[in-house]
């Protein structure tokens, strides 16, 4: 076979993992083309199975996790296995109920470490009220592995009459964030105490079902996604990408901390680009998109802007600036934080 073909790479790199461009190449250009079927649909969240059920339709989806260090402010590897996973199908519109769990431990790790990561999951479980119902172990040699990784596969329900996907996004329509970019990547880098910088900034991993059942109860909700890696910026793209249309985004209405501002400023990243764990990113008719607002302030979550909109134009994602002047967001291409999610 000629690699070439599908990939035009001839060795993997931590960019590949990253959530960007090169990332979607891998996918695209060796699991889709080996593994395709009508099911398997690479730019969702999660997957709806052909199951007949009077409840919904059930959505599944899979994940897997890798932080360093595994303990940050806010977090730690095992409640971001448990949030990571039920909001990849809270964004989708389902209810999650069920997951299963796989874990890769690094000869060597404490016992008292990976208590305390079980026990944050199990809190995380409780407070989503999910169950893990299945899982494997293996133990990896010294030196193979970063402590601990996870994966996960996540099922739930999805009200039939729910139809959310880029598909649905039209020109003209809104789109809401639902508190500030960034957290999580800043927290993490900050937890490992690097360039000589520290910090309190607590990462934002959270349950975002709350956001997502808020948002579903509104006509006119056309597509929610998180920004995880890659951070809103990434998102942003693929909605241009899969719509063939303009984004705008509007840099004075989009939420950004001081903390993040400041080592973003200092390091040279830029925020737009980092990871939110606990963020939902909407698209919504611009007629909804007040009310959308007023939900989310009146459920405490009073950073949730408009942040801009989508428009005719060819695919792209354009920043208006403080300004008043425009910049075009690029597609990530470097991976600024490896093993951050």
């Amino acid at each position: 076979m000629n690699l070439s073909r599908h990939f035009p790479e001839s060795h993997i790199a931590l960019a590949h993992g990253n959530g960007g461009r090169l990332m979607r190449e891998l996918i695209e250009s060796l699991f889709a083309h080996h593994l395709k079927n009508d099911l398997l649909d690479t730019a969702v969240d999660a997957a709806c199975l052909p199951i007949t059920t009077g409840a919904g339709d059930i959505m599944m989806t899979t994940d897997g996790f890798t932080v360093e260090p595994l303990e940050f402010p806010g977090g730690n590897i095992g409640s971001l296995a448990v949030h990571g996973t039920i909001n990849d199908l809270a964004v989708s519109g389902a209810i999650p109920l069920y997951l299963t769990l796989n874990a890769f431990i690094e000869e060597g790790l404490e016992v008292a470490l990976l208590d305390r990561v079980l026990e944050s999951m199990a809190q995380a479980c409780r407070e989503s009220n999910v169950s893990v119902v299945a899982g494997d172990t293996k133990v990896l040699r010294r030196g193979q592995g970063g402590g601990i990784y996870f994966a996960t596969t996540g099922i739930g329900i999805r009200p039939s009459h729910l139809k959310l996907g880029m598909q649905q996004i039209r020109p003209g329509d809104a789109i809401l964030l639902s508190g500030s970019v960034g957290d999580h990547g800043t927290a993490v880098l900050l937890a490992r105490e690097q360039f000589g910088l520290s910090g309190e900034l607590n990462s934002d991993s959270a349950s975002v079902l709350p956001i997502c059942q808020a948002l579903t109860e509104l006509a006119g909700l056309r597509f929610m996604r998180d920004p995880t890696r890659g951070g809103l910026a990434t998102v942003a793209h693929e909605m241009a990408n899969a719509t063939q249309a303009s984004v705008r985004l509007i840099e004075t209405q989009i939420p950004v901390l001081d903390p993040v501002r400041m080592v973003c400023e200092i390091l040279g990243y830029d925020p737009m680009y980092l990871a939110s764990e606990g963020r939902v990113v909407a698209v919504i008719d611009p007629a909804t998109s007040d009310t959308a607002i007023e939900k989310l302030h009146a459920l405490g979550y009073t950073d949730a802007a408009i942040i801009g909109h989508v428009e005719v134009g060819r695919a792209q994602v354009i920043l208006q600036t403080e300004i008043g002047g425009e910049r075009i967001l690029q597609e990530l291409e470097d991976d600024p934080l490896p093993r951050i999610c």
